[in-house]
C-alpha cells in the first residue's frame, strides 16, 4: 500500500484529524491537506501521485514539417548534395517554411534512420584555417579526373577563389596542359578581374620549379610574373595546403555520381556548368555561415595584382551591431560610433574603411547596410547627417 494510500484511508476509514496522522507518518501536516483536498476533487484517483509530464510540449513541430525534413533530405542526397540538418534548415528558410533548430532537425533525422550518430569529433576550434581576407586576393587551381562512359578518362581543371569559395571555371579537357591553364585563367580573368595571387600544387602546367632547370619559367610563371601576379605552391605531400579546392573536387564528383555517365567532354561540361551554378547560387556553404559563394563573393571588393593600380587599400573590420543600433570604429587614435539601426541590432557586420569613406555590409546577406564618409569633428555619426 502507498504512503499516500495510507494517509488518505487514516482520516478517511480511521477518522483521525489531519495533525495525528501527519504526527503518525512524520510528514507535514500541510501534505495531509493537500492529499485530502486532492481525494476530495478526484476520489480514489488520489492514492496515486498526478503525472507531472507536460500536457503539450512547445519545442514539438507539426507532423507536415516533419515530413518535409524527411523529403527534403531525400531529395538532397539524391541529388548528390550536402543533406545535413543545417543544409535542410536552410533550404526551409529559403522558402518561407517553418525552420526548426538544427538540433531538432537531427533528432528527427535519426528517427527516421535517414543519419547515424557519430561519436564527438575533434572541436572546430582546434584547427587551424587560412582564409583570405578578399575575394580575388587568392585563387586556388587544381585538375581532378573523372571516366566518361566509354571508361575514357578526361581532366578536369578548376579554378576557385579562396576567401568565397566561388567556382570561378571548372572545364573538362582530354588532357590539362600549359596552354589550357593559360586560357582558361585570362579567359575566367576577363570575367572577375586579375588576382593578387594563384595557389596551386606543383605540377609542371603550374610550376616548372622541380624540373632541375630546365626550360625555365612556363607559360604560367611567365604570365603572372608579368602581370605582378604572386605565385603560390603547396610543399610535396601536403596537399591540404590547396584544400579548399580538393574539397570542392570532393563535393563535384560526390555530385557526379548521381548523374547520368557523360557519353562525351562536351557532355561532361555541360554536367559541370549545372553544378557549378548549383554550387555557386542554390547550395549554401558550412564554412560561409551558411550563405552562398555568390554571395561572399559579390559583398566585398576585389584585391587585385601587387603591380596593378587598380583599387585603394582597404581595412576591414568585423563586428557586430550592439542592442542600440551602433557599431564602433576608431581613427586617428579616437573612437567614432557609427549609426545603423536598431533593426539591425545584434547583426554580424564587416565595415570597408578606405581613409575616411566606410561601407557597412551585412556579413550573411551581403547587403549594404550605410554607406558614410567620416565626420572627424563629431563622436557619433548619425543615420541621417546634417548638412553644414
Amino acid at each position: 500500500m502507498s504512503k499516500r494510500r495510507s494517509i488518505i484511508l487514516s482520516v478517511v476509514l480511521e477518522g483521525r484529524s489531519q495533525a495525528e496522522t501527519a504526527r503518525r507518518f512524520e510528514v507535514s501536516q500541510s501534505w495531509v491537506s493537500e492529499l485530502m483536498t486532492d481525494y476530495r476533487h478526484r476520489g480514489e484517483a488520489a492514492f496515486e501521485a498526478k503525472s507531472r509530464r507536460t500536457k503539450s510540449s512547445p519545442t514539438r513541430i507539426r507532423e507536415p514539417t516533419v515530413k518535409r525534413i524527411i523529403a527534403l533530405r531525400d531529395q538532397l542526397a539524391n541529388q548528390g548534395l550536402d543533406a545535413g540538418p543545417e543544409t535542410i534548415r536552410w533550404h526551409l528558410q529559403q522558402h518561407g517554411e517553418t525552420a526548426p533548430s538544427v538540433s531538432t532537425i537531427r533528432r528527427h533525422l535519426i528517427a527516421a534512420n535517414k543519419i547515424t550518430p557519430e561519436p564527438r569529433k575533434r572541436p572546430k576550434s582546434s584547427y587551424i584555417r587560412f582564409e583570405a581576407d578578399l575575394p580575388n586576393e587568392t585563387w586556388q587551381t587544381d585538375m581532378t579526373h573523372w571516366r566518361l562512359a566509354s571508361g575514357a578518362d578526361v581532366e578536369v581543371l578548376s579554378w576557385l577563389d579562396d576567401h568565397s569559395r566561388y567556382a570561378l571555371s571548372v572545364t573538362a579537357h582530354q588532357r590539362v596542359t600549359g596552354k589550357i591553364v593559360v586560357e582558361t585563367f585570362k579567359r575566367t580573368a576577363q570575367t572577375c578581374g586579375f588576382p593578387a595571387s594563384v595557389l596551386s600544387d606543383n605540377a609542371m602546367y603550374f610550376t616548372t620549379r622541380f624540373s632541375g632547370g630546365k626550360g625555365g619559367r612556363n607559360h604560367l610563371e611567365t604570365l603572372l610574373v608579368s602581370l605582378g601576379i604572386d605565385q603560390k605552391h603547396s610543399r610535396p605531400n601536403h596537399p591540404t595546403t590547396c584544400g579548399k579546392v580538393e574539397r570542392f573536387q570532393q563535393t563535384l564528383k560526390k555530385w557526379l555520381r548521381k548523374q547520368p555517365a557523360p557519353t562525351s567532354i562536351a557532355n561532361l561540361q555541360t554536367l559541370l556548368d549545372r553544378f557549378v551554378k548549383i554550387y555557386n547560387f542554390e547550395r549554401p556553404h558550412k564554412s560561409l555561415k551558411r550563405t552562398t559563394p555568390d554571395v561572399a563573393y559579390q559583398r566585398l571588393p576585389k584585391a587585385t595584382p601587387a603591380g596593378s593600380t587598380a583599387g585603394g587599400h582597404h581595412r576591414i573590420r568585423r563586428d557586430r551591431v550592439d542592442s542600440t543600433g551602433k557599431i564602433t570604429i576608431r581613427y586617428g587614435g579616437q573612437m567614432f560610433r557609427i549609426g545603423i539601426g536598431r533593426a539591425h541590432k545584434h547583426q554580424p557586420v564587416i565595415a570597408l574603411i578606405d581613409d575616411l569613406n566606410i561601407r557597412i555590409i551585412h556579413t550573411t546577406t551581403g547587403e549594404l547596410l550605410r554607406e558614410l564618409t567620416l565626420d572627424t569633428t563629431r563622436r557619433y555619426q548619425p543615420q541621417k547627417q546634417t548638412k553644414t
